[in-house]
C-alpha cells in the first residue's frame, strides 16, 4: 500500500478539502496516511492564501521535502494558493509533479499521473459531484454546503481562488450526512464560505431552499443530535434564521458573527454590507433570543485608512459584545484584492500596537468568562482520545473539555461538572455515564 503524507494549511473547508483528497485517491488505489514525511510516496500541501504568512510557508516546506523525500515521491500544491500562483508554483519549485487548485479537487486522480500538470479553474463546478466518503474523526463530519463566494470584500482573495459561489443541492447534502450518521458521527459541522446565503445560486435545476430550510430538512434526520456551521455572514443574519438557531434544539448554541472591524466607515471600505449598528442590533438580538450562546468573531487591525477613532469603535464593539473566541490579524495586502492598491496604508507599527491592545483586551474578557464556568454543567460530546487517560469533547456552546476516561465515552454525549478553569479548556467531572 502506497503512503500519504497530507499537510493541511488554514480553514476548516481546506480540512474538508483534504479529506476529499483522501478519498478520491482511495478509489484510485488505497492510501495509508503516514507522519513521516520521507515514507510518503505522494506528498500533498493543501495551501491558505488568505493572509501572506501562508503562503511563505509552502515555499519553506518544499524545501525541506525536497531534502528529505524519497527520490520515487511525488509532491502535489493544492488549494488556495495553487488556485491563484497557478504554474508559478512549478516555475519557482520544478519538483513540484502536479499544482491543483481549490476547485477543482475532483480532479485530482487525473492530475497525479501527469507531471507538472496544472488545473486551477476557478468556475469549474464540483456543485454535484458525489465525493467517497472519508473523515478524519468518525464522531463528527465536515459537510459542504457550497462552494465559493459571492461578496466582493476589498481585502479578501477566496473569490478569486475558490471562484462565485455554487450552493451544493440539498439532497446530496441530506445524503451525505445521513450516511455519516450511519457510520458513528452524531454532530455534523456545515461549512461554505457564507452558509447562510445557502440557496441563492444552484448551477442545475433545485428546488428553492434557503439555509434555514436547510437547517430543518437537517435537524430531521434521524440520530444526529448536534449541528454546528461556520461562517454565516452578519448581512444575512434576519431574524427567521436567528430564530431557527436558537429554537431548534439540534442547533448548537455557539455561533461565528465576523466583524472584521467595528468602524462603519471601515466596514463601507471593505465592502462588507453592514454597519456597526446593524452588527451590534444583530448580536444583541441573539443574546435575547438565546441567552446561553456562545459569540466568536473575526477582526482586522490596520485596514488602510483605519483612524484612531476607527479602532476604538472596534473596541467598542469588543465591549458591547464580549466574544467568547476572537480570532485577530493584523491587515495583510493580498494580491488579486482591491485594498492591496490603496495608498493609505497603515505603518506596520500602528498595525502592531493596536492589535496587541485588541488580544490584550480581549484576553481579560475571555478570562472572566472562563472563570465564571466554575461548578456549571454542560453536556459534552467525546470525540477524541488523549494522552494520559483523558478523554476530549466539547460543550453544546462549543467550549473544550477535558476528563479522566476511556475510549469508551467516545461517541457518546454526558453531563460534566467543571472542576478547572483555563484560558483555552476547562476541566471536568463526569456526573453521569449513559451505559
Amino acid at each position: 500500500m502506497k503512503k500519504l503524507y497530507i499537510e493541511t494549511l488554514g480553514c476548516a473547508m481546506n480540512v474538508r478539502d483534504s479529506e476529499h483528497m483522501i478519498a478520491e485517491l482511495n478509489q484510485k488505489e488505497p492510501y495509508e496516511l503516514t507522519e513521516r514525511v520521507e515514507e510518503a510516496d505522494l506528498i500533498i500541501i493543501n495551501t491558505c492564501s488568505v493572509r501572506e504568512k501562508p503562503v511563505s510557508k509552502l515555499f519553506s516546506e518544499i524545501g525541506i521535502f525536497r531534502k528529505y523525500k524519497k527520490a520515487s515521491a511525488k509532491i502535489g500544491v493544492t488549494g488556495c494558493t495553487a488556485s491563484h500562483l497557478g504554474r508559478d508554483i512549478i516555475k519557482r519549485a520544478p519538483i513540484v509533479d502536479f499544482v491543483l487548485g481549490a476547485r477543482n479537487v475532483s480532479k485530482l486522480s487525473t492530475v497525479i499521473d501527469k507531471r507538472h500538470a496544472v488545473e486551477v479553474d476557478i468556475d469549474h463546478d464540483d456543485s454535484s459531484y458525489a465525493f467517497g466518503e472519508y473523515r478524519t474523526n468518525p464522531f463528527k463530519a465536515m459537510v459542504n454546503i457550497s462552494m465559493g463566494c459571492d461578496k466582493s470584500c476589498t481585502y479578501c482573495i477566496v473569490p478569486a481562488t475558490r471562484g462565485d459561489e455554487i450552493s451544493i443541492p440539498t439532497d446530496l447534502i441530506v445524503g451525505e450526512i445521513k450516511k455519516a450518521v450511519a457510520t458513528g458521527a452524531k454532530e455534523i459541522m456545515l461549512l461554505g464560505q457564507n452558509v447562510n446565503n445557502y440557496g441563492k445560486y444552484f448551477s442545475s435545476d433545485q428546488e428553492k431552499c434557503n439555509f434555514t430550510e436547510l437547517l430543518k430538512r437537517v435537524s430531521r434526520i434521524n440520530g444526529l443530535e448536534r449541528i454546528r456551521f461556520t461562517s454565516p455572514h452578519p448581512f444575512h443574519m434576519g431574524d427567521e434564521f436567528l430564530t431557527e438557531f436558537a429554537s431548534n434544539p439540534k442547533i448548537c448554541k455557539q455561533i461565528h458573527v465576523p466583524l472584521q472591524s467595528g468602524s462603519t466607515s471601515i466596514l463601507k471600505e471593505m465592502k462588507r454590507g453592514y454597519s456597526k449598528e446593524w452588527f451590534i442590533n444583530r448580536c444583541q438580538k441573539i443574546r435575547e433570543l438565546c441567552p446561553e450562546a456562545t459569540i466568536s468573531t473575526d477582526i482586522i487591525v490596520g485596514f488602510p485608512g483605519e483612524s484612531d477613532k476607527d479602532f476604538a469603535d472596534t473596541m467598542d464593539v469588543l465591549e458591547q459584545v464580549r466574544f467568547e473566541q476572537l480570532f485577530s490579524f493584523k491587515y495583510s495586502p493580498r494580491p488579486l484584492t482591491a485594498a492591496a492598491e490603496y495608498s493609505n496604508q497603515i505603518p506596520n507599527e500602528i498595525a502592531s500596537a493596536r492589535l496587541t491592545k485588541l488580544q490584550a483586551r480581549h484576553t481579560e474578557i475571555v478570562d472572566e468568562i472562563m472563570n465564571a464556568q466554575m461548578d456549571r454543567e454542560h453536556m459534552v460530546y467525546f470525540d477524541e482520545l488523549k494522552p494520559n487517560g483523558r478523554v476530549s469533547g466539547r460543550s453544546d456552546d462549543g467550549k473544550l473539555f477535558f476528563v479522566k476516561g476511556s475510549e469508551d465515552l467516545l461517541g457518546k454525549i454526558e453531563r460534566v461538572k467543571v472542576i478547572k478553569t483555563s484560558r483555552g479548556a476547562l476541566d471536568g467531572e463526569l456526573l453521569m455515564v449513559n451505559v
